[in-house]
């Protein structure tokens, strides 16, 4: 960008050549559907030709986005733009944690916030997991070795009989791995790297996030509330792993992921976090960089 008052042109040097797919990434950030964007990017495309620039100002850029989008989808548009705007100049990182039961689309999810902020540090809960079974035991700690759905044979202190062990090994489990996500997020926040977390261990209420005052956290929980939709998810997911992830070990446990769900979803709740319905992955993007630009919105910087 040359300064403040121009926008930039999917570039973060306004020396370089102009890029209409990188400007299109930009509006997309906004939540402009992917077609409008091209379209928009195409006719900043056209009015730099026609002007001999390779910039264009928040103010010349109004009347194009209200020609080309209409009055009011232009006018949507500019509002996101000056928080998109703020949110490029932000002195502070930010931490995206999306969470979830198994299968609801989490790291889809997390793989387009990050294409959209152009956030290079995308991490799972998994593989925070998987570091921590390297250092404990099943012995020692053995939440951590069970899927995050089969956690039963974990609990090892007496319970009352009624008790839902599937759920109790579970919050076992994710209580242990989020000692490793805390360990993750504070490096981030220390080296100002915007990061995502995603993964099932983000349960609402077991990270304390006022421990982050110097970054901006943001909290999202994804969610299929219909069964039969979800279950869709594992074999489409079987068949894009080519069976690495075989769709059998998720039928067979697919009670307990849902039950997992339920228990997510009222922590969420209670703790007054954004569930996000991924009835369409599009939809559940644009609504969560909403959530993103709300919360940049709301700095008193």
């Amino acid at each position: 960008m040359a300064d403040d008052s121009e926008l930039g042109i999917g570039e973060r040097d306004a020396a370089l050549p102009f890029s209409k797919g990188l400007m299109a990434q930009s509006l997309m950030a906004t939540g402009l559907p992917p077609e409008r964007a091209y379209d928009m990017a195409a006719a900043v495309e056209r009015w730099l030709h026609e002007k001999g620039g390779q910039s264009i100002s928040m103010e010349e850029l109004r009347p194009l986005a209200e020609r080309t989008l209409g009055k009011e989808q232009g006018g949507a548009l500019m509002a996101r733009l000056e928080q998109w705007r703020r949110l490029r100049f932000l002195n502070r990182p930010i931490i995206i944690l999306i969470g979830g039961t198994t299968g609801v689309g989490k790291s889809t999810l997390a793989a387009e916030l990050a294409h959209r902020l152009g956030v290079v540090r995308v991490a799972s809960t998994d593989t925070v997991r998987q570091v921590m079974r390297a250092f404990f035991s099943a012995e020692l700690m053995p939440a951590i070795h069970f899927s995050s759905f089969d956690c039963a044979a974990a609990v090892r202190f007496p319970v009352p009989e009624q008790t839902d062990l599937s759920r109790a090994g579970f919050i076992e489990q994710a209580k242990a791995v989020s000692v490793g996500v805390e360990a993750v997020v504070s490096r981030a926040v220390q080296e100002k790297q915007s990061t995502i977390i995603e993964g099932v261990h983000l349960v609402p209420g077991f990270l304390d996030r006022r421990r982050w005052n110097e970054a901006v956290v943001i909290q999202l929980v994804m969610a299929v509330p219909e069964a039969r939709r979800h279950r869709t998810h594992f074999t489409a997911r079987d068949w894009q792993t080519g069976g690495v992830r075989p769709l059998r070990k998720y039928v067979d446990h697919f009670r307990e992921i849902r039950r997992i769900q339920e228990y997510i979803l009222a922590k969420a709740r209670g703790a007054g976090v954004l569930i996000i319905d991924n009835e369409s992955i599009d939809d559940a993007v644009n609504e969560a960089m909403t959530e993103v630009l709300k919360a940049v919105g709301e700095l008193g910087e």
